[in-house]
């Protein structure tokens, strides 16, 4: 969540010398990056918009729900308005408070916004008559002032406010809206907001606000009268403090502090509550606050109690926001002894929420670990400001100082008591470590030197103590310098080295001050990256191929991993990587294959488009054994499916379109996806890679594949990959329509291992070539690879190109036999070939077809 810190707010602590944009902009160089910087009032007009003050209010002559009120807003004489207000129209009858009200006043020429339009929309106030009366102006409301969406009435404001100023000077603001990123809980507050700007514009810091909560006259105990305190681990509690605050009256909370909220993004809700979310807000610790009388110990006339545990799997609370949740055993719960009152660190109970009625408070201020807040906010989907602010690392530190600020502002906005004791449980106080810190450690990490007492005022404008000492115990830079020993402040729970304190004071100092350095020496020598250059020549040839490149999770399903098993089998779970903490539990693995998501992404594209052509580059995770980290290697796949070619209207009807997708003519097939694979083949420089039948297993990679239509591609007698058709089995499971869907995966690494980046041009022939088709008998098990390759084999050199163009199995080749026809290309570098040159050729590859593979020539 954003904080959101309004610059008036700001200025009660430290008051800034710069412009809401400049200051924006030194906070942002230091680390604190402010998204926006918004304008509230910016645009009131001063004199049309100004404080007013109501003198009376008199019935309308002809409308019972309106009144005219007569405002006095500076000028000589008062003016009269009309109104429907109905915080104004009840006081027809009932008279006004003596001191009248103080109200926003706009005049004739006022741009406000519009209050009855559910849309943000600007008019221009004019003088009208409203049932025959004159009204040249408005006592307006928060939305018509663009401050919240409040129309019910109009907005009052206190009674010192000064009558016929201009209003954007009274209420005007800036607010700035920062992205705290990381563990930086004591940024995350106007306090902490602060403190930064005090160091970097070097104005003193108004430190009084940690002694509102004084301590002077409260005993501290871990067993205070009022109630007990139990913490079951106080590694997800380290502390746990509660206060009591006695004989309040709840009510609204006073202007200056609803406007406080508002600004900073929170909604008012009653005097208790507001407190609670101003403390916290202002010092960032949050807080709740219980009805003590609705606690179960209370209710049975004894002393109750107050256990931080871990909840019960199963166990359910209504939380403040009226919604029934469910808790697992590893979240963690505030329980009275009868049952769960809030979830730690995150949200109160609906049971023990403060109410009109409300006499007794008790205050808790704890402290919560940050992992388990974050893991139980994210899985009950329930982020608030607390859950945010704990998810951060908070420091235990800080509550009793918040607790005690947050009770006596209670006191003093509801007339409540504070009891003067407080209970405290604290198993483990964190000890604060001193860091030596050498300034010359600091100029040889920066590369500039920056004065020692640039350097102490830093630190202690971030409230870090520093004394002196000898470098001679140790330390950067050594020597027995005299150097700095500096301890953090309890909330800086990120500094543990000195390198943390040199970053500490070059952000404030100025990342813009340091001057620019020029390299000395030579630029390093470009070393060409092979993985990366290969795998980016692969992208590059798959897109000219007209594919689109996909990017899935790399944490996938075991159930999908096992569909590729068209025989019922699933993958050991033992040969995955399973995650300790996965955020949904039907992705709880890291891939092995690209193939399933890959799939997954082809059925969503099937519903709005009838072809699908994507490839995926991306990593594989295998374990190893012994290993602290897993085996990581880069993997490709490349599926395609439905029609060949796009729809077209110059193609016919899409009935008809749908008949040649019937008959399996249009359909991509085993043959559209080897053509992919030899483009990438041609693409990358092998030349030596072969075919091979798939193996018949149902297990590795082939077992997804139907196993007459698939293939396994080999090179150097080393396996690439497989591809072909997938088994229906497999493309059923999946979702996939009933068509051939064909995949291709291959080693991504050893293709780049093969692949030749320095390619090796030849030069063309200047003599023609001579084209010839030769036909073969060959044994109907005889692949047609083999015939090919023993063919290029026997004519090399004049044999330039062996191209299968047809395939026959019938009666005239006779029975367990089928006919292969191959285009042949002679040709020489020298010379134009002659008929007996080719005859030559052609002889042996004739005589050795038909000594190693049984071939006869078909005439």
């Amino acid at each position: 969540m954003a904080l959101r810190v309004p610059l008036k707010w700001l200025a009660e602590y430290v008051e800034p010398t710069l412009s809401p944009e400049e200051l924006a902009e030194r906070l942002t160089v230091a680390g604190l990056e402010v998204e926006s910087v918004e304008s509230i009032g910016g645009d009131w007009d001063p004199e049309t918009i100004v404080v007013g003050h109501v003198r009376s209010v008199a019935p309308h002559p002809d409308a019972d729900r309106l009144c005219l009120v007569a405002v006095d807003y500076g000028a000589d004489a008062p003016l009269t308005v009309v109104t429907g207000a109905p915080n104004l129209v009840r006081h027809i009858n009932d008279p006004l408070p003596p001191e009248g009200y103080r109200v926003a006043f706009a005049r004739a020429g006022a741009e406000l916004i519009d209050g009855y339009s559910d849309v943000v929309r600007k008019i221009r106030l004019k003088p009208s008559k409203i049932r025959g009366v004159p009204s040249e102006g408005m006592v307006c409301s928060e939305k018509e002032l663009g401050l919240s969406d409040s129309h019910e009435g109009i907005m009052i404001l206190p009674g010192d406010a000064p009558v016929g100023a201009p209003l954007r000077d009274y209420l005007g603001d800036h607010v700035l809206e920062f992205d705290i990123k990381g563990s930086f809980a004591h940024l995350m507050c106007v306090y902490g907001i602060a403190r930064e700007t005090a160091a970097l514009t070097g104005r003193p810091l108004d430190r009084s606000i940690m002694e509102k909560g004084s301590r002077e006259g409260v005993s501290i105990s871990a067993d205070p009268s009022f109630i007990r305190l139990e913490i079951e681990d106080p590694a997800l509690c380290p502390r746990y403090t509660a206060l009591l605050i006695e004989g309040i009256r709840v009510g609204p909370s006073p202007f200056w502090l609803q406007q406080h909220l508002l600004r900073a993004g929170m909604r008012p809700i009653n005097a208790v509550v507001d407190a609670t979310n101003y403390v916290m807000l202002e010092l960032g610790q949050p807080l709740h606050a219980f009805d003590y009388h609705k606690l179960r110990g209370v209710k049975s006339g004894e002393k109750p109690l107050i256990r931080v545990r871990r909840a019960a799997a199963g166990e359910k609370m209504k939380t403040l926001d009226d919604v029934e949740r469910t808790f697992d055993d590893q979240m963690q719960l505030i329980t009275d002894g009868g049952g769960p009152v809030a979830i730690a660190g995150v949200m109160g109970g609906l049971e023990s929420e403060i109410s009109e009625v409300t006499t007794h408070v008790l205050l808790e201020t704890a402290n919560f670990e940050f992992l388990n807040t974050r893991r139980t906010s994210q899985l009950l989907k329930l982020r608030t400001e607390a859950s945010d602010r704990f998810g951060k690392r908070l420091d235990p530190g800080l509550c009793l100082d918040a607790g005690l600020r947050c009770a006596h502002l209670i006191a003093e906005l509801c007339g409540g008591k504070v009891r003067a004791e407080y209970g405290d449980l604290y198993p483990a106080p964190r000890a604060q470590e001193q860091i030596m810190l050498d300034p010359v450690f600091i100029t040889r990490l920066l590369g500039m030197e920056i004065p020692r007492a640039d350097i102490i005022r830093i630190l202690e404008a971030l409230e870090f103590s520093v004394t002196t000492g000898s470098s001679g115990q140790g330390g950067p830079g050594g020597g027995g310098r005299e150097v700095l020993l500096v301890t953090p402040p309890s909330h800086r729970l990120d500094i543990s080295m000195p390198a943390d304190l040199v970053e500490e004071v070059a952000r404030i100092y100025g990342y813009d001050r340091m001057p620019e350095t020029r390299m000395a020496d030579e630029i390093p020598p470009q070393r060409r990256n092979t993985r990366l250059d290969g795998t980016e020549r692969v992208r590059d040839i798959l897109t000219g191929c007209g594919l689109d490149e996909i990017i899935t999770y790399s944490i996938v399903s075991l159930e999908d991993a096992g569909r590729l098993y068209p025989g019922g089998g699933s993958p050991p779970a033992e040969e995955y990587l399973s995650l300790l903490n996965p955020l949904a539990a039907d992705r709880a693995h890291l891939r092995r294959r690209l193939l399933p998501e890959a799939l997954n992404t082809a059925r969503n594209n099937l519903r709005f488009s009838r072809r699908v052509g994507i490839f995926e580059v991306g990593a594989l995770f295998h374990p190893a054994p012994g290993e602290k980290l897993p085996r990581e290697t880069p993997g490709l796949c490349v599926l395609l499916t439905g029609p060949r070619t796009p729809e077209h209207w110059q193609e016919g009807s899409s009935s008809g379109g749908k008949a040649e997708a019937q008959n399996g003519g249009g359909l991509y097939d085993f043959f559209d996806i080897k053509g992919v694979a030899e483009a990438l083949l041609e693409g990358l420089e092998i030349t030596d890679a072969a075919w091979e039948r798939a193996p018949e297993s149902t297990g590795g990679l082939a077992g997804a594949y139907h196993k007459g239509r698939s293939a396994r591609l080999v090179a150097r007698g080393r396996e690439l990959g497989v591809l072909g058709e997938l088994h229906p089995g497999v493309a059923d499971s999946f979702g996939l329509p009933r068509q051939p869907v064909c995949a291709l995966e291959l080693d991504l690494p050893l293709l780049i291992e093969m692949w030749r980046e320095d390619k090796q041009m030849t030069p063309l022939s200047l003599h023609p070539p001579v084209y010839e088709d030769l036909a073969f008998i060959v044994p109907a098990d005889t692949p047609a690879q083999a015939v090919r390759d023993l063919i290029a084999q026997t004519g090399r050199p004049l044999v330039r190109q062996v191209e299968l163009f047809d395939l026959y199995e019938g009666g005239q080749v006779g029975q367990g036999r089928k006919s292969l026809a191959f285009a042949l290309t002679y040709q020489a570098d020298d010379r134009t070939l002659t008929d007996n040159e080719v005859g030559k050729v052609r002889g042996k590859i004739i005589k050795r077809l038909e000594h190693e593979l049984e071939a006869r020539l078909r005439a």
